[in-house]
């Protein structure tokens, strides 16, 4: 084997002939006493395998004659090649059943171990129909390792033929496995009995208290992989007591130290499990100030298991506030940090953010948004804004700091600030004003969908304190069809708001954008909007100024939430993938068994934290909240529905009626020369009345009768 070894395996990764391997793998004769040829025959053999070469099926014999030379080295790699080949050709591969049989009587127990789960991988039905009996009397073998192997065994054949498995007594008998002495065996027999339950309906893990004592108290003499899976079955403990919650708690605390970050996690799973079991606060504080410190441990190590700790610390934040609460400065980004790291931990920033923090916290924000990486800096402006929503005192700080940044003339952190501060004037109606001016000398660098959009609500928004809003926007119509729907949507209701507050101004503007809107856009939520406001418009200006110009809903800056039924089963699964995702575990697997909190005299039953309405991450917006593509939503069809004429519900005829009349007074809108007023000729009274000098115009609807669409 040395002149394989010399010069490294990588020689023997090369794309062999089925003859010349079948020659080597039979030279050698008595005179290979350590079998050194038939090993590096092998070795070729399963490097080809590993290289998808089918070719090597052929050499199935060859192998089966192998697998009676006694080396443990060359029957691992020919069980290798039987469990790779078994299934395509199982008439061949039988006539290995009883090779393996006999090596189950071997006196060495890792032969009879590795001779039990080649015989157990293999899903061809002689195998499996042969397995069951093996595995009941391995089961009981005198070598811990076999017994371990046949628990493992057990849950495998149970993935291949379910109910050949139960109706044997396999499962009964791995039961018993859970009062063996060996505590590898014990936490075996448990991962074996935890996999079966995942797939079945019919089997119930239930464990008292008595168990979950003794399951505990093995966990120091295990591997680090058996406390895992001990761990894993204690959360089907369910406490009938708050003691015993508590003090099961405090007595796997030791695991939170552990070096391997599964034994941390699922250690950190199941306490968070049992809090919702325990009723002294005191208690649940303590155990919430005990679970900081390994989840800080772990941003130490490699960036994937940072990143896997700071996203099950983002779902237990939501659920626990209180841990890390003081630990902010650990998620400060590093300048080696890969971008996923850091924009996670941009997250836990935010959420971790207060009156106290605040100046630290800006300061930090403000390096990250001087970074090269745009992605990073743009997250990092957005966090900038949403801290101004989320602690009023800093608000002032905040749009400084946004001011700043806006000033360095990156054309992508004005347009990110543009989109924040829209939020801001949501938030803070008639504060901030004042920038306003600042925002409109950027217009020339918006030139992203979102950024366009929130520039045009704030100035449609307010139209009445910026004195040029009609020419603002009139730059922005001029390459109307060109734009997204979102920009679109925005200058149609920013065209409207402005001819609500400055008639004068918007006259010639709303006819030109209504027809564009209803006349030349295949998009049906833009036509229908803009005939909603053709409508209301020649209808009832009293009521287009209540609806268009009303109040907004209140917007809050909490990142997005989970609701409460799923944040409740996240938490059942702190340290899995699905935690990574932050979606419901069937989303993630689909054949996984959902996990819901066992009810019981103990479980503290105080709600949960519920989603937050408001603000949302960016790819989920509420279409209620945030309108189309993110500008405001000022009108809801579903809310705000006018009256069918004469009651019949003839909307065809109604947007035809409102089409023509409102045609007409299109066409007689004219500045009057003697005032600010507008209508259909000198002679009329006039329809509205406008005072250009007062700081927001009101309108005011000469008095009708009837319904104009009649």
């Amino acid at each position: 084997m040395s002149g394989a070894q010399g010069g490294g395996d990588s020689k023997l990764f090369a794309r062999g002939k089925v003859a010349e391997l079948r020659f080597e793998l039979n030279s050698g004769g008595k005179k290979d006493k350590h079998f050194t040829a038939k090993k590096i025959a092998l070795k070729k053999i399963v490097a080809n395998m590993t290289m998808s070469n089918n070719d090597m099926v052929a050499l199935f014999p060859d192998i089966l004659g192998c697998m009676n030379i006694p080396n443990l080295e060359i029957k691992k790699m020919c069980f290798l090649y039987l469990v790779n080949y078994a299934r395509m050709r199982p008439d061949v591969a039988v006539k290995a059943i009883p090779v393996l049989e006999h090596d189950m009587e071997d006196p060495n127990p890792l032969v009879r171990a590795l001779a039990l789960r080649t015989m157990s991988y293999i899903h061809v039905r002689e195998f499996v129909e042969s397995t069951v009996p093996i595995v009941k009397h391995l089961l009981r073998d005198p070598d811990p390792y076999v017994r371990k192997t046949a628990a493992y065994c057990v849950a495998k054949l149970y993935d291949h033929d379910r109910h050949m498995v139960e109706k044997s007594d396999l499962i009964d008998r791995l039961n018993s496995l859970l009062r063996d002495d060996n505590p590898t065996v014990v936490a075996s027999a448990l991962a074996g009995l935890m996999d079966i339950w995942e797939r079945s309906d019919a089997i119930k893990l239930t464990i008292d208290y008595s168990n979950a004592s003794k399951m505990v108290a093995i966990l120091p003499d295990c591997s680090e992989w058996g406390q895992t899976y001990i761990l894993e079955a204690l959360m089907s403990y369910v406490p009938q007591e708050t003691g015993e919650a508590a003090l099961l708690a405090e007595r796997i605390a030791p695991r939170l130290s552990h070096s391997n970050s599964a034994v941390v996690l699922t250690c950190i799973r199941v306490i968070l499990y049992l809090m919702n079991y325990i009723s002294d606060q005191k208690q649940i504080s303590a155990l919430c100030r005990k679970l900081s410190p390994p989840l800080v441990t772990l941003l130490a190590k490699g960036p994937e298991v940072q990143y896997l700790a700071l996203r099950n610390a983002l779902l237990i934040l939501q659920r626990r506030p209180e841990v890390l609460r003081n630990d902010i400065r650990v998620f400060f980004c590093k300048y080696n940090d890969p971008i996923y790291v850091k924009v996670t931990k941009l997250e836990l920033i935010f959420m971790l953010a207060n009156e106290k923090n605040i100046d630290e916290v800006l300061t930090e924000l403000r390096e990250y948004a001087t970074e090269i990486d745009v992605h990073f800096v743009r997250k990092a402006v957005r966090a900038i804004g949403k801290l101004a929503i989320k602690i009023e005192p800093a608000a002032r700080r905040c749009i400084n700091l946004l001011l700043e940044l806006v000033a360095t003339k990156v054309t992508y952190i004005v347009q990110e600030a543009t989109v924040v501060i829209r939020n801001i004037f949501r938030k803070y109606p008639n504060q901030y004003e004042s920038i306003i001016g600042t925002l409109c000398e950027h217009l020339d660098s918006l030139d992203e969908p979102e950024a366009k959009a929130a520039m045009v609500w704030v100035i449609g928004q307010y139209a009445s304190r910026i004195e040029n809003s009609d020419a603002l926007l009139e730059d922005f119509l001029f390459s109307f069809a060109e734009e997204p729907v979102e920009v679109q949507l925005a200058l149609l209701t920013a065209t409207v708001k402005l001819f609500i507050q400055r008639p004068t101004k918007g006259q010639d503007l709303v006819p030109k954008v209504l027809k564009w809107a209803t006349e030349e856009t295949d998009n049906p939520d833009l036509r229908d909007r803009a005939y909603m406001y053709w409508r209301l418009l020649s209808t009832d200006m009293e009521a287009a100024k209540r609806i268009v110009m009303g109040d907004k809903p209140a917007i809050t800056a909490e990142s997005e939430r989970l609701d409460p039924v799923t944040l409740e089963e996240m938490c059942l699964n702190v340290g899995t993938l699905a935690t990574v995702y932050l979606k419901p575990v069937q989303t993630v697997f689909r054949n996984a068994r959902p996990r819901r909190l066992q009810d019981s005299p103990a479980l503290q039953r105080e709600e949960l934290p519920g989603p937050v309405t408001g603000l949302r991450s960016d790819a989920n917006k509420s279409l209620s909240q945030l309108g189309m593509g993110g500008q405001a939503a000022d009108f809801d069809p579903r809310t705000e529905r006018g009256n069918p004429p004469n009651g019949n519900g003839n909307l065809a005829q109604a947007v035809s009626d409102a089409d023509a009349y409102f045609a007409s007074q299109m066409r007689g809108m004219q500045i009057q020369e003697q005032g600010d007023s507008f209508g259909g000729n000198a002679g009329e009274a006039a329809g509205y009345v406008v005072n250009q000098y007062g700081g927001n115009q009101g309108v005011y609807q000469h008095g009708q009768t009837g319904d104009l669409l009649l």
